[in-house]
């Protein structure tokens, strides 16, 4: 496996000042976030596309640091019925991809609305009353295949091998049934950015996902999540409280091992491993308590001790 971030993570420093600690922290990439939910600092989408010279700038700042782009990240909702700009946007990373050489593009798969005409993305989590069958026949086949097929058309036409679709709540791919779904319906372009953060808070356990997955794991986002049990126990995990406002939340994004131990991030190497994934860690920090480039610099320490890094030799002896 291979160790990187996600450069949001450091998203207030220049782009050399980001890049510079990822070469001093000794991970071998960095993923790079295009837009849609991101201010995308460290990148211009549009200069991109226009400027062969840009792209080779660019990448020329990271191979001389011994860096590798991991992956463009469009993150952000697509299929969002009054906001058009991000559907765009994740066509235009995958263009920019394209001319770049970069295999994978990480993604949401989108919300639409519960049904045409309304204004607003609509996330159905229950069975019941009978309108949620009804809004999801409508996501699903009025909007998402018919957006699917039209993104892994172009996908392929630009040599983009893999969509990493991020497993994230109020999205309609969110977790492994909904992206083996998908994935049934428009190919295998698509699979799973298994990031462990929204599992944790969705109730579901990424160390069982990775292995029921398989080889439909294209990416991994390494980000912890800290259950709040006391609050947790009278609010549940249906959380809907300002992010910044820890205390008061049953459940926060935290730097890796804060939440779930050494222990745990080992377990989940291995499961990946089992599973057959060999591909990149990329560390996405998003803890409000502490320092961006601390908590940046503890999450890298903590996966270079328990990441698995060379080939496996291991052969029984022949008696």
């Amino acid at each position: 496996m291979k160790l990187g971030f996600v450069s949001d993570s450091l998203g207030a420093m220049p782009f050399a000042t980001m890049l510079d600690h990822a070469a001093r922290m000794g991970v071998q990439g960095v993923e790079v976030n295009t837009g849609g939910w991101s201010t995308a600092p460290h990148l211009n989408l549009a200069d991109m596309l226009k400027s062969a010279e840009a792209r080779r700038a660019f990448q020329t700042a990271f191979a001389d640091r011994g860096l590798e782009v991991i992956s463009l990240n469009a993150n952000g909702n697509p299929l969002h019925p009054t906001d058009p700009a991000q559907g765009a946007c994740l066509r235009d990373t995958i263009r920019l991809a394209g001319e770049m050489g970069i295999k994978t593009v990480c993604t949401m798969s989108g919300l639409p609305a519960g049904r045409d005409g309304d204004l607003m993305p609509n996330w159905v989590v229950s069975s019941w009353p009978p309108e949620t069958q009804t809004m999801l026949r409508y996501q699903w086949e009025e909007k998402l295949l018919p957006f699917w097929t039209e993104i892994v058309t172009l996908s392929k036409s630009c040599g983009v091998e893999r969509i990493a679709l991020e497993l994230h709540g109020n999205q309609c791919v969110y977790n492994v049934p909904s992206l083996l779904k998908l994935r049934s319906m428009v190919g295998s372009v698509v699979g799973a950015n298994l990031d462990t953060s929204h599992l944790f808070w969705m109730g579901a356990d990424p160390l069982i996902a990775a292995e029921a997955l398989g080889d439909a794991v294209y990416h991994v986002h390494a980000k912890d999540t800290f259950l709040n049990a006391p609050v947790q126990a009278t609010t549940s995990l249906l959380e809907n409280g300002s992010l910044m406002d820890i205390q008061k939340r049953s459940w926060s994004y935290i730097t890796l091992g804060f939440g779930h131990g050494e222990e745990w991030w080992r377990q989940f190497c291995y499961r990946l491993k089992m599973g057959g994934y060999d591909g990149w860690l990329s560390i996405e920090h998003e803890d409000v308590m502490l320092n961006s480039l601390e908590g940046l610099e503890k999450s890298v320490t903590l996966l270079q001790g328990v990441m698995p890094k060379a080939a496996a030799d291991y052969a029984p002896q022949a008696i």
